[in-house]
C-alpha cells in the first residue's frame, strides 16, 4: 500500500483531524511502520465508543503499518480517583480491558501504565522535566481531559495527569499519537513542550467521539451539544455486555429527530461501526413505505434520513439489529467475571 492509501486509511471516519495532516503524510512517505499510541483510563464497562470505534480506527492504523500501542492508563485512572483510587480494582478491570482490546486489535501490544514506567528508567525525571515546562494555570486548563474543570477544585494528584500523560507519549516512542478530540489539549501541550525537551515531536490524529444517546443536551428534550456516549452513564449508550433485548430497548428510546443528522448517535453507529469494512444497513419496512432498503455507504444513508426518505422508526429498528449482530460475539468472547463486573458497577453506583 503507498502513502497516500495508508493516509486514507488513516483520515477517514471517524478521523476528525490530523494535526498537521502535512506532517503526517510526510511521516507516511518516510517511515513503514511510524510507532501509534492510544491510551485510555481503565474504569467503566466498555461500550460501542470505547471499545468498538475505538477498537476500529486502530485497526486502521494498524492496516497501514503503524506499530500500535493501547496504555491502559492504571496509574491515571488512580489519579482520577476512579474505581476508588484502590490499587486491586485498578488492576482487575485491568486485565478486563486487555483482554478486551485483545480479541478486538489483535495487532496492537497492550500494556499497562504499570508495565510502561517499571521498564522506562528515566519517565520520572521526564515527568518532572515536562512540569518545569507547564504553568500552573496550563495544567488547570487541560484538566478537561480528565472529564474535570477548572472550577472542579483539582487536588494536587490531578496536576501531575497532564505531564504524566505527556511522558508516556514519549517513554513509548510514539510517532502518531492518537485519542478521541476531547484529549486534544494534552496534544497540544506536548507538541509545545517536546521541542523545549530537546525531543521529536509527534503527529496527533483525533477522532470524534460516539454522541450520546440521549441527543443534543444529553436528552430528548434537546438543546445544546451531543454529549458524548460514556462509560460512566449507563443510560448514554450501548455497552458490550448488553443483553440484545437491552441494545433493542435503547436504541428504541434514543433521541432521532427526523431529518436530524447533527447529534444523532444510531447515524454516528452506523457510519462508525455498522457500515465498516464493505458491510450493509439493511432496514425492513412494508412495501406502502418504500419496502426495504439496503445501505452499503454512510454518505446514501445520511441522504436518505437527512431528506425524510428514511423515518426516525425504521432507521432504529435496523440499527437495533445490526448492532444486536455486531455486539454479540464480543459479548460472547470477552471475560467479565462476576467481581470484576461488581467492582465496575459499585464504584459508578458510588
Amino acid at each position: 500500500m503507498d502513502a497516500q492509501g495508508r493516509l486514507e486509511l488513516i483520515m477517514r471516519a471517524p478521523t476528525e483531524e490530523a494535526v498537521t495532516e502535512a506532517e503526517l503524510r510526510s511521516l507516511l512517505e518516510t517511515n513503514g511502520s511510524p510507532r501509534h499510541y492510544v491510551g485510555l483510563e481503565v474504569s467503566g464497562f466498555l461500550h460501542l465508543g470505547s471499545l468498538l470505534s475505538l477498537g476500529h480506527k486502530i485497526n486502521d492504523f494498524a492496516a497501514a503499518g503503524c506499530r500500535c500501542t493501547v496504555l491502559l492508563a492504571d496509574w491515571h485512572t488512580m489519579l482520577n480517583d476512579k474505581l476508588g483510587a484502590d490499587e486491586e480494582s485498578i488492576s482487575r478491570v485491568s486485565r478486563y480491558y486487555r483482554d478486551a482490546f485483545a480479541r478486538v486489535c489483535p495487532k496492537a501490544e497492550i500494556l499497562t501504565g504499570t508495565e510502561l514506567y517499571a521498564k522506562t528508567g528515566s519517565y520520572w525525571r521526564d515527568v518532572a522535566g515536562i512540569a518545569r515546562h507547564v504553568s500552573l494555570a496550563r495544567a488547570m486548563r487541560t484538566l478537561t481531559i480528565m472529564g474535570r474543570s477548572e472550577s472542579d477544585g483539582a487536588d494536587l494528584a490531578k496536576l501531575l495527569y497532564p505531564p504524566m500523560q505527556a511522558a508516556d507519549i514519549h517513554a513509548l516512542g510514539a510517532d502518531i499519537a492518537h485519542a478521541g478530540m476531547d484529549q486534544r489539549k494534552i496534544h497540544m501541550l506536548a507538541r509545545e513542550v517536546f521541542p523545549k525537551m530537546g525531543w521529536r515531536v509527534p503527529v496527533s490524529v483525533h477522532q470524534s467521539l460516539l454522541p450520546g444517546l440521549g441527543g443534543p443536551g444529553g436528552s430528548a428534550a434537546g438543546g445544546g451539544a451531543a454529549a458524548k456516549m460514556s462509560k460512566s452513564s449507563p443510560g448514554s449508550g450501548i455497552f458490550i455486555h448488553d443483553s440484545d433485548a437491552e441494545i433493542r430497548k435503547k436504541v428504541s428510546r434514543a433521541w432521532c429527530e427526523a431529518g436530524t443528522v447533527e447529534g444523532n448517535a444510531l447515524l454516528a453507529i452506523a457510519r462508525d461501526i455498522v457500515l465498516r469494512g464493505g458491510a450493509e444497513l439493511r432496514i425492513e419496512r412494508p412495501e406502502r413505505f418504500g419496502g426495504d432498503v439496503s445501505y452499503s455507504s454512510y454518505a446514501g444513508l445520511e441522504a436518505d434520513y437527512a431528506s425524510g426518505s428514511l423515518h426516525p422508526s425504521d432507521l432504529k429498528a435496523g440499527i437495533a439489529e445490526a448492532v444486536v449482530a455486531v455486539v454479540g460475539p464480543v459479548r460472547d468472547s470477552v471475560r467479565l467475571d462476576e467481581e470484576t463486573r461488581r467492582v465496575i458497577s459499585g464504584a459508578q453506583a458510588g
